[in-house]
């Protein structure tokens, strides 16, 4: 399935989670802190200002980028996870 998101929005992979160990004992999925961290895999058109000039977008598919702990929504397409959040959202692009 295809999907290309709208407005200032962008569909992201997040990360892989790491497996985490302290002092020998294994962290359970459910305590393992979400990635903030991920791939743009689309990019909306971008949006328009107050008098309709459209405002380009600053990231494009392929950047890996940060974002915030509690962004974007998690949607799941093709039985993938992923989260689609406002550019806004992202703090800045891994290079």
């Amino acid at each position: 399935m295809k999907m290309k998101p709208l407005g200032d929005r962008v569909l992201v992979k997040p990360a892989e989670e790491k497996e985490v160990k302290k002092g020998g004992i294994i962290i359970p999925d459910t305590a393992k802190e979400k990635p903030q961290e991920g791939e743009i895999i689309a990019v909306g058109p971008g949006k328009f200002d107050e008098s309709g000039k459209k405002i380009p977008m600053d990231v494009k598919a392929g950047d890996k980028i940060l974002y915030g702990k509690y962004s974007g929504t998690e949607v799941k397409i093709d039985s993938k996870e992923y989260l689609i959040m406002h550019q806004d959202d992202i703090l800045g692009i891994i290079e």
